[in-house]
């Protein structure tokens, strides 16, 4: 019997999950920056601006779905010897689940709001009632505002762990995230080796439960439209794309598509676009590869499920060396 583990009903939209605009540092317009993504096949984008939550519901249209957001960040206290960009930080964004959410978590009224983001602040709708938050970066600082983002009504995503000078240590201490970036294009166009499968099966070999997407950190022209989110829902509409994110029903890309993602008769099962290997890893030290013969691209490809594996993930790669990364799937959930 055929078990999908990317949803068989549905639509696949194109989505970046992180997008900075002129409201923070970035260097388009909003309406810059719609008109572009959707000119680039694009059906939603979380404009993420960086520590102020200002929702924009009328860029929202049929064809194209606002998501509400925004980014915090979080630095090492600077100490003599350790200042400007030695210093480690931790970045995560915060989508809103309803469109409905207008009030941020983490809210300070006078702290740690960038100097580019500082014109729209008046603009937030903070909570009169909530005190003023203190963030601390330390495991408890950073998992309290994960925390707090994940009850308040948001899908928590952890950022561009490599440009941020954080390691093993740091990031496997973190508890509450949603999701992962495991691609940033703008690190990876400035640079950074910003692909990180490592990270995400650090955190995994730490018990962790948590999706990988892929997205932009849009600030310029030339770091947008690169890595985003593929989520497969049953229409196009807010509440649909969030719900599908809470689900995990979206796989990471730059460029390679999944188009279907199963289990049958004990085997994992993929359909791809034309693709020039197909690899399949898990907690094992052992990976599995399918590759065309002599050379031709692959379009599917079949993986007897291992033993004794408790997780595993798929990575797909083109010609042009772009790659799409699947969730990980757990065997005690899938009944394996």
């Amino acid at each position: 019997m055929r078990k999908h583990l990317l949803p068989e009903e549905g639509q696949f939209y194109k989505v970046n999950l992180h997008c900075h605009s002129t409201y923070s540092d970035g260097r388009m317009t909003l309406e810059e920056l719609k008109a572009l993504y959707k000119e680039n096949g694009y059906s939603a984008v979380a404009f993420t601006d960086h520590d102020v939550f200002i929702p924009h519901p009328e860029l929202t249209d049929d064809s194209f779905v606002a998501l509400h957001g925004y980014e915090m960040e979080v630095n090492e206290p600077a100490t003599e010897g350790l200042s400007g960009r030695k210093r480690r930080t931790c970045h995560m964004c915060l989508v809103a689940l309803d469109p409905d959410t207008v009030t941020p978590v983490c809210w300070h009224r006078e702290k740690f709001i960038p100097a580019k983001s500082l014109p729209h602040a008046h603009l937030v709708k903070n909570d009169p009632a909530e005190p003023d938050y203190e963030r601390v970066y330390s495991h408890e600082g950073v998992s309290d505002m994960m925390r707090r983002g994940r009850e308040g009504g948001f899908f928590v995503t952890y950022n561009h762990p490599t440009w941020s000078l954080e390691r093993y240590p740091d990031y496997t201490g973190y508890e509450g995230m949603h999701a992962m970036e495991i691609m940033n294009h703008a690190c990876l166009a400035m640079g950074y080796p910003e692909y990180n499968e490592r990270v995400y099966d650090d955190m995994l070999a730490t018990g962790k439960r948590l999706f990988v997407i892929g997205a932009d950190d849009t600030h310029h022209l030339h770091d947008a439209c690169g890595a985003y989110t593929m989520v497969k829902a049953p229409r196009l509409g807010y509440r649909e794309l969030t719900s599908a994110l809470v689900c995990g029903s979206f796989y990471a890309s730059e460029g390679p598509e999944i188009k279907a993602l199963y289990i049958e008769d004990g085997r994992i099962c993929i359909e791809t676009s034309p693709a020039s290997r197909i690899c399949l890893y898990s907690d094992l030290r052992r990976a599995s590869i399918r590759l065309g013969e002599g050379g031709e691209p692959i379009t599917e490809a079949s993986f007897p499920i291992p033993e004794e594996i408790s997780h595993f993930r798929l990575t797909v790669t083109d010609g042009c060396g772009k790659k799409a990364y699947t969730n990980a799937y757990f065997t005690d959930e899938l009944g394996l």
